[in-house]
């Protein structure tokens, strides 16, 4: 039986792993051809976990290819709005379409407020802000051209609802994302191209690798009370990468075909305490 996205191409950002990663695969599962970049190397200083490797895009290559579709992958920092293009119309001449979009790319460094740098800041927006607004500009004329209408998502936290304590810069650029999600959804609208925003909580992936959970508990301890703003209601604290992916297949298909300029919270219920 055919899959919800059978016949699409979806490009996907941050797609060596985690998150990206699961996407690229549920994508593929459900049907569709991947357009996959991922910067594969190293982050910003004040990002305290492990760098994804060339080898991990290949691993996720492998993945997507043992569902039997197809997928063309490249090595691209988000924040190259030339690279991005040129990575969407390689794919788009090779797999002849581009219907979906998931801005997945983004990094996360806790520190407390008077900890930040002027280039922390800097990189943390330009990553998450920067990198969205480049990743939906270099493929979303491509889905107005097919005329077939399409659906974008970004990947927001649930720091772009509530907050995340200890992340001033990665609060700031994820509330960003919510309201880009929400600008794109009303212009493209007119283009039967629907634009939502996906917020997790916690998330089990490499972003718990490296010094992460050593500077978690650094920046914390200036502020102890503020440890448990995103309580979650449900049992277990933290969602697999394919729980996200479900949520954003969803979006990407037909299901969800008058969902547009919505926050869909995959969070535990940890926004709403």
């Amino acid at each position: 039986m055919a899959g919800r996205l059978a016949g699409r191409v979806a490009f996907i950002t941050g797609a060596a792993r985690g998150q990206g990663r699961a996407h690229a695969v549920r994508m593929a599962s459900e049907g569709a051809d991947v357009i996959a970049v991922d910067i594969a190397g190293k982050l910003p200083p004040c990002v305290p976990y492990e760098s994804a490797t060339t080898d991990d895009l290949a691993e996720t290559v492998k993945l997507v290819e043992a569902t039997g579709r197809q997928i063309i992958a490249s090595v691209v920092d988000v924040r190259d709005f030339d690279g991005m293009q040129q990575a969407v119309n390689n794919g788009v001449r090779a797999l002849g379409r581009l219907d979906i979009i998931v801005a997945n790319a983004g990094v996360s460094a806790p520190q407390a407020w008077d900890a930040i740098t002027p280039e922390d800041f800097r990189d943390v927006i330009d990553i998450n802000v920067t990198g969205t607004w480049n990743t939906v500009m270099a493929g979303a004329s491509k889905i107005v051209e097919g005329g077939r209408g399409g659906s974008i998502v970004l990947i927001s936290s649930a720091a772009g609802i509530k907050m995340q304590p200890f992340m001033v810069h990665y609060t700031s650029s994820k509330h960003a994302v919510t309201g880009m999600a929400r600008a794109f959804a009303a212009e493209l609208g007119k283009h039967s191209i629907r634009v939502n925003s996906v917020h997790p909580g916690p998330v089990n992936s490499a972003m718990g690798t490296g010094d992460m959970i050593t500077a978690l508990t650094r920046a914390s301890e200036t502020n102890p009370q503020l440890a448990h703003m995103l309580t979650p209601f449900l049992p277990s604290w933290v969602a697999d990468p394919e729980d996200i992916a479900d949520a954003v297949a969803w979006l990407a298909s037909d299901e969800a075909r008058k969902v547009t300029a919505a926050s869909i919270s995959v969070d535990q219920g940890s926004t709403q305490y």
